[in-house]
């Protein structure tokens, strides 16, 4: 959870999380519906797909054993070299460094590395600058110590060099580059991408469809999202493709969901429809089937409507 995720953001969605999922076994046995509605909100799912996956291998091929190695630990999906690093030496004492943006902050500062950070060479750089520091005999103290620093102290702007324990040797500050240091890749643009948001409503509820377990939001079930398409003409066509017959279309709120890579710019449209059968991937949801499903915090506000909305129909 706290991969791309604040501690403070991470914390209630961990209490939830055990709460549901008590142990590894619990997490295997769940049905990844399960899994994806208390991910809820998170965001970045592949993250809950992973885990779970991750749990089947360690209930079922390890009987339970958590590896206690970073390179056993890499070997379970969605870990990559911080995370591994970062349990190994916390959980099980493990020589390994955990290199995370705190982390490259702090020995980019402390031995002065100007190279760009999203370049090999420079990675391979503060690889070593790691190794170099790392105290093999409190490896989980020390990378937590060097993440703290880079949380608290060596912060990424105006950096409270006055509270450093190492400013007397830090190469940035001996050469006044320090709120210079790390030089970052460049960030690309986010895509903006103009989106229809179809809250249709059918027998039985309201239209809902899951998005493919492979792309962006994988998995989470939506009201149906229609990327470039930007009037209600256009929108019952794309309807019409799904096999809906459409019998009005009403205008209702607008709303912005920022991605990593691309921002939706989304329209919504209150839609009366009639299915020549359900489409594919879909299913008609009543307001208690729509507070079970997983959905991102994209549809957020597009759910509270259609709640409204089935509310005064009943």
């Amino acid at each position: 959870m706290l991969q791309q995720t604040r501690v403070e953001a991470a914390i209630p969605y961990y209490r939830r999380f055990l709460a549901a999922f008590p142990t590894v076994f619990d997490l295997a046995n769940a049905q990844e519906e399960a899994v994806l509605k208390n991910w809820e909100g998170l965001g970045y799912y592949t993250r809950a797909r992973n885990l779970h996956r991750a749990a089947k291998i360690v209930a079922g091929e390890l009987a339970g054993q958590f590896p206690r190695t970073a390179k056993g630990l890499r070997a379970l999906p969605g870990i990559g070299a911080y995370t591994a690093g970062a349990i190994a030496s916390i959980a099980f004492g493990e020589a390994e460094t955990a290199i995370d943006g705190n982390q490259i902050r702090v020995l980019t500062r402390l031995f002065a590395i100007e190279g760009e950070t999203g370049k090999p060479g420079t990675a391979a750089e503060i690889r070593k600058a790691a190794r170099a520091l790392l105290d093999p005999d409190r490896p989980g103290d020390f990378n937590q110590a060097l993440m703290g620093m880079g949380a608290l102290v060596c912060l990424p702007k105006n950096p409270r060099c006055g509270s450093c324990p190492v400013r007397d040797c830090c190469g940035a500050k001996a050469r006044g580059i320090e709120e210079i240091l790390p030089r970052l890749p460049e960030k690309a643009e986010k895509k903006i991408v103009p989106c229809a948001v179809a809250m249709v409503f059918v027998p039985g509820g309201v239209l809902l469809r899951q998005r493919p377990m492979d792309g962006l939001l994988g998995g989470m079930w939506e009201f149906p999202v229609f990327e470039n398409v930007h009037s209600a003409k256009e929108l019952k066509a794309a309807l019409a493709d799904m096999g809906i017959a459409v019998r009005s279309v009403k205008r209702s709120e607008s709303a912005e969901h920022v991605f990593t890579h691309l921002v939706w710019r989304m329209r919504g449209y209150l839609v009366e429809g009639t299915p020549a059968g359900m489409p594919s991937g879909c299913r008609a949801a009543g307001s208690a089937l729509l507070g079970r499903v997983p959905m991102s915090s994209a549809m957020r506000m597009y759910r509270d409507i259609v709640y409204r909305e089935l509310e005064n129909r009943t």
